[in-house]
C-alpha cells in the first residue's frame, strides 16, 4: 500500500503528455501479454512501438515490464544497422562506375600469368577484348593484386622453356653391410628424364666428380646447363669443369631441393623401387644394382611426368581375342613388365 501511494505522489507530478506516454505504454504491453499464452512473444510492431518511445519519453524506463530496457537498447541498434544498410545498399553511386568482379579476375590472371606485365600492357590487352576501362584502375587493382606467381611456378616455367638443353646432377648415400656409406653419383636429363651417367664411390673427390662429368657430357652433347645444388663437394673446382664443357652452372637456392625437383624425384624413385628392398655389400654390389635398375627405369618403367610413357618410347600393342598378357620379371621379381605373347 505504500508503495502504491508513494507511486501516486510521484505522478501528480507528471505532466499530461507524460502521463499519457505511460498510459500507452502500459496498455501495450497489456495486449502483447493477452495475445500469445502462456509465454507471451513481442512482434516487430512491438519492438518498433518500443524504439519510438524511447525516443520520444525520457523514462520509458518505468514503464516497461514486459522486457528489460537492455533489450530495447538492443532492439534499437539492430534497427540502426538494418537502416544504413538498407541506405548503403540503395544510395546512388557517385564517380567512376566499378569494375566487375570478372574483370578485376581477369587483371590478377593477367599478372599471374604475366609477371614483367605492367598496368600499360595490360591495359592495352583490355582494350583489344573490348573492355572499357581506363588505366589508372587498371594500376590501382594491379597494385591489389596477389603476389603471384611464386617463386615455385617462376622456376617451373623456366624448366619448361629450357628443358631439352637442361641436365642437372646429385650426390645420394646409401648404407653399405659393413655399416659405411657409398656416394652415388647420378646426372639426368629433363627432357627425357634420361640417366646419362651414375657411378658409385666411397671418397667423391673434386677430380672423380670431374672424371664423371666429361663421362656423362660427350663433345658433341646439346645440354647448356646443368643445375646443382650448394653441397660442398660442388666446389669452385667442379664450376671449373662445368664451364669447360661448354655448361652453364645453375645453383639453387639455399635450402630449396624443389629447385632441382627432377634429381630429387629421380633418387625418391630409385630408393622406394629398389634400394629399400636390398642390402648392398660394396660398391660393385651397388653399382651392378643401379645399372640394372636403370636399364628398367629407361625402358620399362613408366613416368607421370613424360604421360605415362618411359624415357626410351616403349612400344603401345593392341591385344585381340587370343593374345595372352605375360608378365617379365625385372630386378629380381621386385617389379615386373607386361607384354603380350607373340
Amino acid at each position: 500500500m505504500v508503495r502504491l501511494l508513494l507511486g501516486l505522489f510521484r505522478r501528480s507530478f507528471y505532466s499530461r503528455r507524460d502521463l499519457l506516454l505511460e498510459n500507452l505504454a502500459l496498455r501495450q504491453q497489456l495486449l502483447a501479454m493477452q495475445r500469445r499464452k502462456p509465454k507471451p512473444r513481442l512482434a516487430r510492431l512491438d519492438r518498433l512501438f518500443w524504439i519510438v518511445v524511447r525516443r520520444l519519453w525520457p523514462q520509458w524506463k518505468q514503464g516497461l515490464v514486459i522486457v528489460t530496457p537492455e533489450t530495447v537498447v538492443r532492439w534499437h541498434r539492430a534497427g540502426f544497422r538494418l537502416y544504413w544498410n538498407w541506405i548503403s545498399r540503395h544510395r546512388k553511386a557517385f564517380g567512376r562506375k566499378r569494375i566487375s568482379k570478372e574483370l578485376r579476375e581477369l587483371i590478377f590472371r593477367m599478372i599471374a600469368e604475366n609477371p614483367t606485365w605492367g598496368a600499360p600492357r595490360i591495359h592495352g590487352e583490355l582494350l583489344k577484348l573490348g573492355f572499357d576501362v581506363s588505366e589508372r584502375t587498371v594500376s590501382r587493382w594491379v597494385q591489389h593484386a596477389p603476389k603471384q606467381p611464386e617463386p615455385a611456378q617462376r622456376w617451373r616455367v623456366f624448366l619448361q622453356n629450357h628443358r631439352e638443353a637442361i641436365a642437372a646432377m646429385d650426390f645420394f648415400t646409401v648404407p653399405s653391410l659393413t655399416f659405411g656409406v657409398l656416394y652415388c653419383f647420378f646426372v639426368i636429363a629433363h627432357d627425357r628424364r634420361r640417366i646419362l651417367h651414375c657411378n658409385v664411390t666411397r671418397h667423391p673427390t673434386g677430380l672423380w666428380i670431374t672424371q664423371q662429368l666429361r663421362e656423362a657430357f660427350p663433345y658433341d652433347s646439346q645440354h647448356k646447363y646443368l643445375i646443382l645444388d650448394r653441397d660442398a663437394k660442388f666446389g669452385e673446382e667442379i664450376n671449373n669443369a662445368v664451364g669447360s664443357l661448354g655448361l652453364r652452372a645453375v645453383r639453387t637456392s639455399f635450402r630449396s631441393p624443389w629447385q632441382n625437383g627432377v634429381a630429387e624425384r629421380r633418387v625418391g624413385s630409385c630408393r622406394r623401387d629398389i634400394l629399400d628392398h636390398v642390402i648392398p655389400l660394396n660398391e660393385r654390389h651397388l653399382k651392378r644394382l643401379l645399372s640394372e635398375y636403370i636399364r628398367y627405369y629407361h625402358f620399362d618403367r613408366t613416368h607421370l611426368g613424360l604421360e605415362k610413357n618411359t624415357p626410351h618410347v616403349r612400344p603401345c600393342t593392341k591385344p585381340t581375342r587370343d593374345s595372352q598378357v605375360v608378365s617379365l620379371p625385372r630386378l629380381g621379381g621386385l617389379h615386373h613388365r607386361y607384354d603380350l605373347a607373340a
